[in-house]
Formats: C-alpha cells, structure tokens, sequence
C-alpha cells in the first residue's frame, strides 16, 4: 500500500508523521514548494520520495496527484501531515488493501484534538472521509474541502485518525481558514446562482454525498455564523468537551463570519463590473 501526504511548510509536523506510516514502503510526499525544511525532513526517509507542484486548490491538486503519481501500489492512503495514523489502525489499513478487494475505497472517521482534548462534541463526529482508495477510482470536486467521486463499492474501517488542526499554533489555524474561507465563498455564490445538489441527496447512504448536500442547505440559510454556533454549542453539547469545546465553538463562528463578509464583498465586486 502506497501513502499520499500533502504538504505546504510542515517542518514542525511531517517528522512525526512520516514516523507513523513505517507499515508503507512507498510514501509520496506531494510538497506545494515549501520555503521551510519540509522536502528536506521528508527526504531523510528511507520509504519516502518528494514530488513538488505549486498548489491551485485543493481538488485540482489532489486530482492532478491521483492521475498523475506513479504510485508502488494500487492502493493509496491519505493523510494530512497533522494527522497520525497509530499501529492497530495501521493493521486494519493494511488488511483492507488487498489487491483483490472489490472494493474501490474505504472510508475512515477522524478524532480531531484542540487543548488536548478530543473534540467529541464539538465537532461534527463521527464524519466519515474517503482516505484509502485505488487511485484510477476517485475524482475530487470543490475548491477547498474536496468532495470525493468514487468509482465502485465503498467499504468503512473501524479505526480513527487522529487529527492535530492546532499542531501549529492559533495563528496558523487563522491563516489557514483565511484562505479556506475564501474557497468557500466561491464555492457558496455558486450555490446562491443556482449550482445546487438535488435535495434527494439528504436521504443518500453515502455520508459524503449526504453532508455536501446538507452543507448546501446551510448555505442558503440567513444567520449563519449564530446558526452554527448555536447548533455546536446546544445540539452538539460542545461544553461537554469543556473549554476546549466551547472555544472551538466560537472559532467556527469565527470561521462562518469570515465566508460571509467574503461573499459580500465577492457580490459587490461582481456588481460594480456589471454597473
């Protein structure tokens, strides 16, 4: 089984995870021009070979990955250099990508820690996300929290990954979603001109169909940033993870505000070039 990391300056993150996936002889660090030590920490793995491509967005490059890397194997897991994959799951993993499987990929949950605590509630677990897949099966849509397309069955794994979106700090945290909100607001004007999911797709067995149709049925909604903070903090029970929960509520707040002054500001530039 080959191993897919995405990597944009990760010198503080991807020594730790490059040293959970052992169980991979043939690890594909996909580096988007690094100006930190990332390539050069990746390279010090003996299972490990960098590939280098300016990232665009988040499907385009994860397309161009898929369809253009030369993979060992025909199955390939992904991850984040923020997460960790640990050994019983890295056995699971590993049962599940046989050759002969009539499966096409497997979907996985994820365990996602702020302030040392497992974000139980206050996050929107379990969210299953397609992770190991054979390569020539899978096709990615959006512009930044990709959708996966897969061609053929898909099975789910019992394991989690465990995900450290804070590894870097708060401030990297803002960064990041200063650029992701901006993703988001293109993709959400596309939602408002009329580029939507049909409905049925709320009633869908695929959980990832299911959540992009639900997520373009918030878009729609007026309030939003109150709605999702309203929703995390009394549907979710966001203060049964105590602080931490409770804080990462209002980062998503946070978050929703920034998608939506970026949609106002997009609208006013789009009528100042018709007027």
């Amino acid at each position: 089984m080959s191993v897919l990391v995405l990597t944009k300056n990760e010198e503080r993150n991807i020594g730790e995870c490059l040293g959970c996936l052992g169980f991979s002889d043939d690890v594909v660090v996909l580096d988007s021009i690094s100006d930190d030590q990332t390539a050069e920490i990746a390279r010090g793995f003996g299972n490990t070979r960098v590939v280098e491509r300016p990232f665009d967005n988040w499907s385009s490059h994860q397309n161009w990955a898929v369809g253009n890397i030369n993979f060992k194997h025909p199955w390939v897991l992904y991850v984040d250099a923020d997460e960790r994959i640990e050994a019983d799951f890295a056995a699971e993993i590993m049962g599940a990508a046989d050759p002969q499987s009539p499966e096409s990929a497997f979907r996985m949950r994820r365990k996602d820690f702020f302030q040392g605590t497992w974000l139980r509630h206050a996050q929107l677990y379990p969210t299953w996300f397609v992770r190991l897949f054979r390569p020539e099966k899978i096709r990615y849509e959006r512009l930044v929290n990709p959708v996966a397309h897969v061609d053929g069955p898909t099975g789910e794994l019992r394991g989690h990954i465990i995900h450290y979106p804070f590894s870097k700090g708060l401030g990297h945290w803002f960064e990041r979603h200063n650029s992701y909100s901006t993703f988001e607001a293109q993709e959400l004007l596309k939602v408002l001109g009329g580029k939507r999911r049909p409905l049925r797709g709320v009633l869908s067995r695929d959980p990832t169909d299911r959540r992009a149709t639900l997520k373009d049925i918030f878009f729609r909604l007026p309030f939003r940033p109150q709605i999702k903070w309203a929703y995390y903090v009394f549907w979710r029970r966001a203060f049964l993870d105590g602080r931490a929960g409770m804080d990462y509520a209002r980062l998503q707040a946070i978050y929703e505000s920034m998608i939506t002054f970026k949609v106002r500001e997009l609208q006013e530039q789009e009528r100042g070039e018709s007027d």
